[in-house]
């Protein structure tokens, strides 16, 4: 089973842009909706992503916090793209670029479309208690947060939230 430790921060300007080393365009949906996560009637997301030149199926239980279970199996372009379109809520779409900080890698998201304007950063480590550096441009922590995850933005996207919600 994998296990999969990640924390999650909003981001706060552009100073993380020079350090990106590689970026990937992401497109994703999901086979079913946050609202029957929520409700309890299902206890993971089922996603399908197109990631440049690759597809994966990714299954990943939906508990709050930094760690999850997490499944990924690689998939066919051509099935991946048949999938997105059984996706319920958007499809999710952004700019994955990866930076190097400290000994661990940063994904910094950048998210497109209904999503426009949202920036994310996440760090994955191997111990829930691993120490990480934390660049100054990752500013307050939304690991807890569940209208940052993607399964949340696919049905309820950024462009939709209120000034409250935007914090």
């Amino acid at each position: 089973m994998a296990i999969e430790i990640e924390r999650k921060f909003l981001v706060t300007g552009d100073a993380w842009r020079a350090a990106a080393h590689a970026v990937i365009p992401m497109a994703q949906g999901y086979l079913n909706d946050v609202g029957a996560v929520e409700a309890g009637t299902q206890k993971a997301s089922v996603r399908v992503r197109l990631q440049g030149e690759t597809a994966f199926l990714n299954i990943k239980s939906r508990q709050m916090g930094h760690t999850r279970q997490e499944f990924e199996y690689p998939v066919p372009v051509e099935d991946a793209r048949a999938l997105l379109a059984l996706c319920v809520g958007g499809l999710v779409d952004k700019r994955r670029h990866l930076v190097t900080v400290g000994a661990h890698l940063w994904e910094v998201d950048e998210f497109l479309g209904d999503n426009a304007g949202l920036v994310v950063a996440e760090v994955e480590l191997g111990a829930a208690d691993e120490a990480f550096e934390k660049p100054e441009w990752a500013g307050a922590e939304v690991t807890d947060e569940g209208r940052y995850y993607n399964l949340a933005l696919a049905s309820h996207p950024y462009a939709r939230w209120s000034a409250a919600e935007r914090g």
